[in-house]
């Protein structure tokens, strides 16, 4: 399968898998946590979507199924695309995939008679070591390096997932008032955090200097959680911020905080995906992220940096 291919596969069952519990989950779809999903022989689903539970195919599943961790079990029909992540995929005899079967590392069964009409992409983590065991340095630099740079942002993707729940959980409101502000001082907003940042790097250069006295480890390390708190609430308002106006300018209605952060999440990840483009974006919102976390005070008021009203 060309490289290309591979990779809009596995973005888009991606956005398959995660929609359905960014904008409520549909009828026909089934999305489950370390639990056993069962489509029986007479049952029909749209995507079936699990973390770290147990899918088991029997009957028909009209577009795509997607395990990270757990198993996959096909003995039934699947309408698009097999994609498991870490995950263990069985097909059996009767088993008839009409799309592509992808697997990143986890294991792959397949007994005789199975039917896949697309593709199929299996990669296995030894795959690297054996390389490098075997070949040297010469397979190191001859190993091709697009399922691991992929991996790895899968991985961040998912993790990015996990924060986006937490905090748009947990913090509706102040993630909803920031992400406002985005609209409405977005010069300003982007001014803040570029000043924000060129600060925060000087000082994380002068704390690192102050190391070599030790009186710079507590200094460092206070920067590092702060900026890490700063980027992640700036990030996940900016998901927010992408996911309502998408779903405005789609769907003419508003969704919840925690599903519109999901789809904007879901949207900038595929943009990450394209070369330059997608760096010259993630670097225009780390601006924003950091702006609109400061200017805001993480949601809690509209503009940090306003003179309160003289009395008169």
């Amino acid at each position: 399968m060309k490289n290309k291919k591979g990779l809009a596969l596995l973005v888009s069952l991606l956005i398959l898998g995660f929609l359905p519990a960014a904008g409520g989950q549909k009828s026909k779809d089934q999305v489950g946590y370390r639990d056993t999903i069962v489509v029986s022989p007479e049952e029909t689903r749209d995507n079936v979507v699990t973390f770290g539970g147990d899918i088991i195919i029997e009957g028909k599943v009209r577009k795509s199924v997607l395990a990270v961790g757990g198993t996959i079990t096909v003995s039934g029909e699947v309408g698009d695309s097999v994609v498991g992540i870490g995950a263990r995929i069985s097909l059996k005899s009767t088993a008839v995939v009409k799309g592509d079967l992808v697997g990143l590392g986890g294991t792959l069964e397949k007994e005789p008679g199975f039917r896949v009409d697309g593709d199929t992409v299996y990669f296995k983590g030894s795959d690297i070591s054996s390389k490098i065991v075997k070949e040297g340095v010469k397979g190191i630099l001859s190993f091709s390096l697009l399922p691991i740079i992929l991996i790895f942002k899968l991985i961040n993707i998912f993790i990015w997932f996990l924060l986006v729940f937490l905090v748009a959980s947990l913090l509706p409101k102040q993630v909803t008032l920031a992400s406002d502000q985005v609209r409405k001082s977005f010069w300003p907003t982007f001014a803040t955090g570029l000043v924000a940042i060129i600060l925060f790097t000087f000082c994380v250069i002068a704390s690192a200097f102050l190391c070599l006295l030790l009186i710079g480890i507590p200094i460092l390390l206070a920067l590092m959680l702060a900026g890490l708190v700063i980027k992640i609430f700036g990030k996940v308002v900016l998901f927010y911020f992408f996911g309502e106006s998408l779903s405005r300018a789609f769907h003419g209605q508003k969704v919840s905080p925690l599903g519109a952060a999901m789809l904007g999440l879901l949207f900038l990840s595929l943009i990450g995906f394209i070369p330059i483009l997608g760096f010259l974006v993630s670097f225009v919102l780390s601006i924003l992220g950091w702006g609109i976390a400061i200017r805001t005070k993480f949601g809690t008021t509209e503009n940090w940096f306003k003179r309160p009203a003289q009395p008169q």
